[in-house]
């Protein structure tokens, strides 16, 4: 199969390309096995054909020699590939076994019998305990003495430097072919790691903002629905703007939900203070804001329009308020947010959650929190803000947002809170 530069399309729309490493990592497929080292045992056919001609001295030995090395060699192999066994001492037994056969054959045999050295290298090469600092050794220990060994007896095929070099060489390549492909792997599993784990940011992401949206919009317009028949029978004017009100709310829900989707809306805080005026009033709850300080920042607006629409949401769903302030105060580097109903106060949301539609008005969301508060809490958390609620004093409640407003600070934490989504 030729290699081909891929392009597709990247979420968002952007192009994006995969090539190199990526590509070359799915057509490495698993690697080697364990019957890939099988072949090598060819190299030990010359101790065969002196076997089988009656050249080694004891053919029965020499055959009981070539049978207890296949056997070990292939054990050892298969072992240090077992899932089960490769991190255990069991490829180390055998090839401990493997040694003690391969130094026999090769001084009681000489001659071809040298070429186990380089095979028993190789079958070292494959087990995991030996990687690192210990494989370097015990390589440079075996191939010494093969060479050594070689030389001593004066028949070996390579010659004593080659039979070293060799038993060297096939261990080393070896071990840096199977570190390099459990290498690859171990990148392959991250980069689905990563990729999980960027599909659930985005799907965490997603739910939060249609809870954020949906919450506050469908809360206003049973608020509002509720204003329209109670004003219908008695000023019909004024039922007709409510029901105006419902038109402009669901369209400006829709625009919201597709900015959500396409993972770039932006609020405007003194947007969501509007609406807050007009869902409260709608409510039957006086809204008093107060706003002071310099203007903020564009990302500081929007994850405090965040704060104001889930805490009005709450206040106009579960307080029972006739009055709720709604402060925004700039003062240095920090932005504060406060807002406080005179309502019942919070208790435990699975009171709120026992009462369902019918619930009173005074099972607010308390300390343990809801979902929208939950997620708020995480945002303001990752741009180097804080989120506290509960009791407002005697009675009512309270959520108060504090952000850090400073250019350089509030755009860092921002964009790592983007960059892990």
């Amino acid at each position: 199969m030729a290699w081909r530069y891929k392009r597709g399309p990247a979420p968002g729309g952007a192009a994006n390309g995969r090539c190199g490493g990526a590509e070359a990592a799915e057509r490495v497929g698993k690697g080697p096995n364990r019957y890939t080292f099988l072949p090598w045992l060819l190299m030990g056919t010359g101790a065969f054909s002196h076997t089988l001609q009656g050249k080694a001295g004891n053919t029965w030995l020499a055959g009981a020699h070539l049978v207890a090395f296949t056997a070990l060699y292939v054990t050892v192999v298969f072992t240090a590939f077992s899932p089960r066994l490769r991190d255990t001492r069991v490829p180390l037994y055998g090839l401990a076994a493997l040694t003690a056969v391969t130094l026999a054959g090769a001084l009681g045999f000489g001659g071809e019998w040298f070429v186990f050295f380089p095979l028993l290298s190789l079958a070292s090469g494959t087990v995991r305990a030996l990687r690192g600092k210990r494989l370097g050794v015990w390589l440079i220990a075996l191939s010494g003495g093969a060479g050594v060994l070689s030389g001593w007896h004066g028949d070996g095929p390579w010659g004593s430097f080659g039979i070293g070099y060799g038993t060297f060489l096939s261990g080393m390549v070896t071990a840096t072919v199977l570190s390099l492909f459990d290498t690859i792997h171990e990148l392959r599993a991250t980069r689905q790691e990563l990729a999980r784990s960027a599909v659930e940011q985005e799907r965490l992401r997603f739910s939060r903002d249609l809870h954020d949206l949906l919450g506050h919009t469908l809360s206003v317009v049973v608020v509002k629905a509720e204003a329209v028949r109670r004003l219908a029978p008695r000023d019909l004017d004024a039922a007709l703007g409510q029901a105006a009100d419902i038109e402009a709310v669901g369209r400006q829900a829709l625009t919201e939900i597709r900015e959500a989707v396409s993972g770039y809306r932006e609020g405007s805080l003194a947007t969501e203070l509007d609406r807050a005026r007009s869902a409260l009033d709608g409510a039957g709850i006086e809204p008093v804001v107060r706003r002071s300080g310099p203007p903020l920042p564009p990302q500081a607006e929007a994850l405090l329009g965040w704060v104001v629409r889930e805490g009005v949401t709450n206040t106009v769903r579960h307080s029972g308020a006739t009055r709720c302030e709604i402060e925004v105060r700039a003062d240095g580097d920090r932005a504060r947010l406060t807002i406080t109903d005179d309502g019942r106060g919070p208790v435990s949301s699975g009171a709120a959650r026992a009462g369902g539609a019918a619930a009173p008005p005074g099972t607010a969301i308390g300390p343990v929190g809801g979902t929208g508060l939950t997620g708020l809490t995480e945002r303001l958390a990752a741009a180097g803000g804080t989120l506290r609620h509960g009791p407002g004093g005697r009675r009512g409640f309270r959520v108060t947002a504090e952000l850090p407003v400073g250019a350089g600070e509030l755009a860092d934490a921002v964009e790592a809170e983007e960059g892990a989504r």
